[in-house]
């Protein structure tokens, strides 16, 4: 069977849709779906390379949640739409923020894409905004539990 391919956007590509994609990925290999998350960021341009690869609140939020990250791990991607035409499904994980910067920067895209509602740090703490992204995540782990168990929609 063919993964899917869920891509999740978010400002920087730092700290909120690199948790989502992780935790996705973890998510959905333990409930044996055939889906793979990637992240990219809206402006990564906003985010210096001197903060590191990733959020450490997002790693910290995985390792609280049980999930290690490797070393290794890279640094944010901006976004290109060869990545929009590549995913089964978008999310951007806070419509107030994102979809201005879609309209602008990849026009005719911003009505096709799914929306979260998490905002940043100016608006939610860093708990806050990880326990409404596993929310969400869990959420669409369900729904797409359910779709592959009932592909015709019955």
């Amino acid at each position: 069977m063919t993964k899917k391919t869920l891509l999740f956007l978010c400002t920087g590509n730092f700290y909120r849709s690199r948790f989502a994609e992780i935790l996705f990925n973890e998510q959905a290999a333990r409930s044996a779906l055939p889906w793979h998350a990637l992240s990219r960021g809206l402006a990564t341009e906003l985010i210096s390379r001197d903060y590191g690869p990733i959020s450490p609140s997002a790693v910290n939020g995985l390792e609280q949640r049980g999930i290690s990250i490797n070393h290794d791990v890279r640094y944010p991607i901006q976004l290109e739409k060869a990545d929009l035409l590549q995913a089964d499904r978008v999310i951007a994980l806070y419509e107030a923020e994102h979809r201005p910067y879609l309209e602008s920067r990849f026009p005719g895209w911003e009505n096709r894409i799914e929306y979260w509602n998490v905002p940043d740090r100016d608006k939610a703490s860093v708990e806050e905004a990880l326990a409404m992204i596993e929310d969400n995540v869990l959420r669409l782990i369900s729904e797409i539990s359910k779709s592959a168990a009932y592909p015709s929609g019955k």
